[in-house]
């Protein structure tokens, strides 16, 4: 005779920010970290579809949430790496540890954040779009992706914000 199967309970629910996955619920994300979710959804559809700039930000702005973003950074972002594809993959490409043509679409548009923004973005500490990168990667990328997003722009770090790297490394020592 089979013994009748008991449903344990679970244990209550903490309110901490985060989903069970560790991701920040919506809530609580900021309007770059939006703008930022929402450039990369458009960069991969320029990297997988090929598709204009133009179309995806049309596409993108009537997305549910859109209006929580920052726009101008979102616009950054989007037109900026589409515009300098070239030039940040010449950043990337060499810090890779196979052709760019074996990274999934996901962790090439996060790179192509990570670079942009340690190029143009010089508000935004080098740490922060390092992490806010990392966080992308583990909402969005593959099991593993946010850990090589994160080795790779931790070594593009200090060549393209070597003052702010350099004064980081004088605090820490």
């Amino acid at each position: 005779m089979a013994e009748p199967f008991i449903k344990t309970k679970r244990p209550p629910q903490i309110r901490t920010g985060l989903t069970d996955t560790g991701v920040k619920k919506a809530a609580d994300k900021s309007a770059r970290t939006r703008a930022r979710e929402f450039a990369l959804q458009a960069l991969y559809q320029h990297l997988v579809g090929q598709n204009e700039a133009d179309s995806i930000d049309a596409f993108t702005r009537d997305l549910v949430g859109f209006h929580k973003a920052d726009s101008a950074h979102y616009d950054a972002l989007l037109h900026g790496c589409i515009e300098s594809e070239k030039a940040l993959d010449e950043n990337i490409t060499p810090l890779l540890d196979r052709k760019m043509a074996e990274i999934s679409p996901v962790e090439h548009a996060i790179l192509w954040i990570g670079a942009y923004e340690f190029t143009n973005c010089l508000d935004v500490p080098y740490r922060v779009v390092i992490n806010e990168c990392i966080e992308l990667a583990k909402a969005f990328g593959g099991t593993d992706g946010h850990k090589y997003v994160n080795g790779v722009l931790h070594k593009m770090a200090p060549s393209l914000r070597a003052a702010e790297v350099a004064a980081d490394q004088s605090r820490q020592a």
